[in-house]
């Protein structure tokens, strides 16, 4: 990157509904995007299948959002985590930070256009997914492509991206720092026997087939916090958050929290590795669905960690990779 150029740090997130009445066209825009429903001929008609999805799943998703306030905080937490990185950028180059969400305001098109207007010079795509995979980082890249394509003012402005960071330092640092304030709420003499439960998102196994590297980063990541971390615990890696018919990656978050129950775990805390801000999948299905289940099934015991959201060491990450990319050094 050239000095004395204004750089643009657009932040790449999922999004989601701010209210009851944008669930419907969330899941709309969700199961419309081509990196998440694909399969031959499906462009035929993917946007009515888009439609009978989201209408079909929009009550129960409106309920489960009823239980952790309403609607989705994940702009409120990413516009935190967002004002939080200006901050530190600000004492070292002259940025602008954006958040450009995939399938709920936000859009990419809204930012592109804010982008024009404050007349950056050069724009670094940082996305809040650590591990990369096709429907996250691929999508909303690919959607940045095309938005941006549709604007000659944008032709020579260079676009650098940040493609993955799930083994980076401060980031696995930031991991280990939330596991460690969690535990904590454990007894003293039990904490040594906590059952470390790392929950990551779910991804079709057809993905993983087809060359997706999603699954091999997080199994690194989880390895790194281990290590990293000096943790003696047991430990064990499930998936989560599974949406239609096809195979997805296993063992599932249920199932796994049911045999290790039957196993005789009595203390657990569950890490959502694959997320770094809370939402429906950390407050709702972690934290209501699978604590109902845990405690039902004989666990005494049962913690979730939160999500990274705006704790200083993440986005001291987040800032570092900034940095050493506005640098040349990755």
């Amino acid at each position: 990157m050239t000095d004395n150029k204004r750089i643009g740090v657009v932040l790449l997130n999922l999004g989601g509904p701010d209210s009851a009445d944008a669930v419907q066209p969330f899941l709309y825009n969700l199961f419309s995007d081509p990196d998440i429903i694909n399969f031959p001929l499906s462009f035929l008609f993917r946007k009515r299948l888009a439609k009978l999805i989201s209408t079909k799943r929009a009550p129960k998703i409106i309920d489960q959002y009823s239980h952790i306030g309403g609607k989705s905080p994940i702009l409120e937490l990413t516009t935190k985590q967002a004002n939080a990185l200006q901050k530190v950028l600000d004492e070292k180059i002259e940025s602008k930070v954006y958040i450009a969400m995939r399938y709920w305001k936000p859009f990419t098109e809204d930012v592109i256009h804010q982008i024009i207007k404050d007349k950056i010079d050069e724009v670094i795509l940082l996305p809040l997914y650590p591990q990369f995979s096709v429907s996250t980082t691929g999508s909303s890249v690919n959607e940045w492509t095309k938005v941006k394509s549709k604007y000659k003012e944008l032709k020579d402005l260079k676009v650098e991206l940040i493609e993955t960071y799930y083994t980076n330092p401060v980031y696995i640092d930031s991991i280990i720092e939330n596991i460690n304030q969690t535990i904590k709420r454990f007894p003293g003499e039990r904490q040594k026997d906590v059952f470390l439960l790392f929950s990551a998102h779910g991804t079709p196994v057809k993905l993983v087939k087809m060359g997706d590297p999603y699954q091999k980063h997080i199994i690194e990541t989880v390895e790194e916090v281990m290590k990293r971390g000096g943790y003696k615990q047991n430990h064990f890696l499930s998936y989560q958050s599974k949406v239609g018919p096809q195979k997805w990656l296993e063992p599932k978050t249920p199932d796994t929290i049911e045999r290790l129950a039957s196993e005789g775990v009595k203390d657990m805390l569950v890490i959502p590795i694959a997320f770094v801000s809370d939402h429906l999948e950390t407050l709702f299905e972690i934290g209501i669905e699978f604590r109902h289940l845990a405690k039902e099934k004989g666990i005494e015991q049962f913690e979730v960690m939160p999500g990274l959201n705006d704790s200083p060491k993440f986005i001291s990450a987040l800032a570092k990779l900034v940095l050493e990319r506005v640098n040349g050094k990755n």
